[in-house]
């Protein structure tokens, strides 16, 4: 082999080292939204305890492959005492992008429900309220008045979580 054979031989491990670093680059700064991916937005969901299975179902559709929509569940799991499940439940809506509220007819008496309403909108956070069943929704509280309110699908909860 000559000397020149054994340069370009000698070449191989940089070339394919440096063809890797480039591929990592890549997807460590390619910009999602150009990438096709989907970002997932942080979504605080706020419903009645009595309602708490309804929060389950929509945390399952959202895992679904087959979900047009993905998020990350920020719910309260755990009851506090008031002072501190205020102050907690506060630092999570502000690190959320936008909150649901499942609506029911439990809605209009869950004084816990009607609170993180009012601190989302003192947030600033998009708030959207969703019907859980179709024809029986109780009343809409007046912390809702003015945003808006979807019955449940998937398409509209894609549409509502993309412009959050």
């Amino acid at each position: 082999m000559n000397e020149n054979n054994a340069k370009k031989s000698d070449m191989w491990p940089v070339i394919i080292g440096a063809g890797a670093v480039a591929l990592l680059l890549k997807a460590l700064f390619e910009d999602e939204e150009d990438s096709g991916k989907e970002i997932k937005k942080r979504i605080f969901i706020s419903f009645a305890v009595g309602d708490s299975k309804y929060r389950d179902y929509l945390v399952k559709q959202a895992k679904d492959e087959r979900s047009p929509f993905a998020f990350v569940d920020m719910s309260v799991k755990q009851p506090w005492e008031e002072d501190v499940w205020k102050h907690k439940c506060r630092t999570k809506i502000k690190s959320c992008d936008g909150m649901i509220v499942l609506l029911s007819k439990n809605t209009w008496h869950a004084s816990g429900t009607r609170w993180e309403i009012k601190c989302a909108k003192e947030e600033g956070l998009p708030v959207i309220g969703m019907h859980i069943k179709k024809n029986n929704q109780g009343a809409t509280p007046p912390e809702l008045y003015g945003k808006k309110v979807i019955t449940w699908s998937w398409d509209n909860l894609a549409k509502v979580i993309k412009k959050m």
